[in-house]
């Protein structure tokens, strides 16, 4: 097993969020009684064969997780593409790629001993060549992020031996393997993407990586399939024969696809919200809430505060005053979140619990209009709707509602996920809604909506809102540099502080994620980060006689 002294803080971004209608408490109960009825019967020994069918919602831009970080990419591609290790549901780093690791006393070295015996999809063989690529070339091109954290802390990454990688640090970074083990770090053939244009790359699109289920076709607007990978590196697995991603994109479409079992895995956002309870109750279904841990997500209004009167923070605290967002998540979201308590989720240790809050108050927002002196009305305000389900596109007409009073004329304009992606990415909107999970410590996700150094124009995570304040930028530079304690702790106070008042994010609510399977998917939520797994271990059962 692994030996290293890295340690999250407790339960981190792992806390259970309450229900808040009865009936949904109720509900709630029943399911997580079931669970546990469940975890304690015994189960046959595992069965190879079949497909399991699943659903892509919405279909990805792209293949490659390593490249476009969306949750669909993800979705499909984490079981083609594999990183150094992942994380199990108690938040522990566990092997993938990398079979073992240490980190030195003084938390600056990491050696990586690689997996034996393992190939590419092509039969090329897997070494610390791809590992040194990845990470010294690849990512630092394609990730802003990686780049800049790696710049800051990571002096120079080699290869030991064909199996074996060291990272030597300039200065302790504690989140280093939390970074690594996200999901979202893929190792990539470096004979496959060297001398190319990786974000333009054909195999983008047709993916060559080292999981037990390899590409086999996309049928753009029907399915994504993927089979088994006869050479897999582990013996035995998978146990499933392929795995069908269906693209289907109504969402009353989907929730029939389950009910008939044509599809047996419904990840939140894959069926609307108003139809979880009723399909949660289907007999044969199971509905689980694991497999999230590492992932406290965050719904948000981004705003671009480059164009008037969005540029005004009065302006933008109005926006926030006029949303109702215990309707939001009661109503629209059919109780599945929480009202969120500010920039950071509440589950995290380094959330505030003193944070001022915007309780729904539409006076309050006309008055900070009538403060702000500008003419709300004299633009028409652009809000740009991704394709992410009936709930997102309800909320964007909500938003649109509840802005009229306060004299904003906005258009909603709805697109495609990859459409929504670039224009996103371009800056190329008004107003769009998105959230993010954010693993772990704020520095390794929330930063890079912030930082006035990652105002770049490569994902809809990146600084799209052009937020700039040098006050921020420093705040969060002294957490990066600032070892664990109350001096840190202190520091995210303040940024956060700062954060909820300039308001250039307005964060709506935190996420949950239930997940309704049929009962013969065995081992479907087994880390932190289950459904945008391998899914080596996943079976299914015999259909009953």
């Amino acid at each position: 097993m692994p030996s290293h002294p890295y340690r999250h803080p407790p339960r981190l971004g792992s806390r259970r969020l309450a229900w808040p209608g009865p009936s949904f408490k109720a509900w709630a109960l029943g399911l997580l009684a079931g669970v546990a009825l469940l975890a304690g019967t015994a189960q046959a020994a595992p069965r190879d064969g079949g497909v399991l069918n699943l659903i892509a919602q919405p279909e990805p831009p792209s293949l490659m997780h390593g490249v476009v970080t969306h949750v669909s990419t993800q979705y499909v591609s984490g079981k083609i593409l594999q990183g150094l290790l992942t994380f199990d549901r108690q938040l522990k780093p566990q092997p993938v790629l990398a079979r073992a690791w240490t980190v030195s006393a003084d938390g600056l070295t990491y050696t990586f001993d690689l997996q034996q015996g393992v190939r590419w999809h092509d039969g090329q063989p897997f070494s610390a060549e791809d590992v040194l690529f990845s990470f010294k070339t690849f990512y630092p091109e394609v990730d802003k992020r990686m780049a800049s954290i790696f710049s800051q802390y990571v002096a120079s990454i080699e290869a030991a031996s064909p199996q074996q990688v060291v990272f030597h640090l300039h200065k302790p970074f504690a989140p280093l393997l939390s970074l690594l083990g996200s999901g979202l770090r893929p190792i990539v053939p470096q004979h496959l993407y060297a001398g190319s244009d990786f974000r333009n790359n054909p195999y983008n699109l047709k993916p060559v990586g080292t999981g037990p289920f390899v590409f086999q076709e996309w049928k753009r607007g029907s399915y994504i399939k993927l089979a088994k990978n006869p050479q897999y590196w582990k013996p035995g697995l998978p146990h499933l024969d392929g795995i069908v991603f269906h693209v289907i994109p109504d969402g009353s479409s989907r929730a029939a696809a389950f009910e008939r079992d044509d599809v047996q895995v419904l990840r939140s956002g894959d069926a609307d919200y108003a139809d979880l309870k009723r399909l949660a109750a289907l007999p044969g279904v199971q509905a689980s809430e694991q497999g999230w841990e590492l992932y406290s997500g965050l719904a948000f209004l981004q705003i671009n505060t480059r164009k008037p009167p969005l540029n005004d923070p009065k302006v933008r605290q109005a926006i926030l005053y006029a949303l109702n967002r215990p309707f939001i998540v009661d109503t629209i979201f059919f109780g599945s979140g929480r009202v969120a308590q500010g920039p950071f989720v509440s589950s995290s240790p380094y959330h505030d619990p003193q944070l001022p809050q915007y309780a729904y108050d539409p006076d309050k927002a006309k008055a900070l209009i009538a403060e702000s002196g500008v003419d709300v009305g004299a633009v028409r305000i652009r809000l740009l709707n991704g394709e992410k389900g009936g709930a997102w596109e309800r909320l964007a007409e909500y938003t649109k509602q509840a802005l009229q009073p306060l004299g904003f004329k906005v258009q909603v304009v709805t697109s495609d996920a990859a459409t929504w992606f670039q224009r996103v990415s371009d800056w190329d909107f008004d107003l769009t809604y998105n959230f993010i999970f954010q693993i772990g410590d704020p520095y390794l996700t929330n930063a890079y909506l912030y930082r006035s150094d990652y105002i770049l124009k490569t994902s809809p995570f990146a600084n799209v809102s052009g937020y700039v304040n040098p006050a921020a930028d420093t705040l969060w530079n002294r957490v990066a540099d600032t070892a664990e304690g109350a001096g840190r702790q202190q520091l995210y106070s303040q940024l956060e502080n700062l954060l909820n008042n300039d308001l250039p994010i307005l964060p709506i609510f935190e996420m949950r994620y239930p997940t309704l399977y049929h009962s013969q998917v065995r081992n479907l939520l087994q880390t932190a980060t289950s459904l945008n797994e391998d899914y080596e271990s996943v079976y299914l059962d015999a259909p009953a006689p």
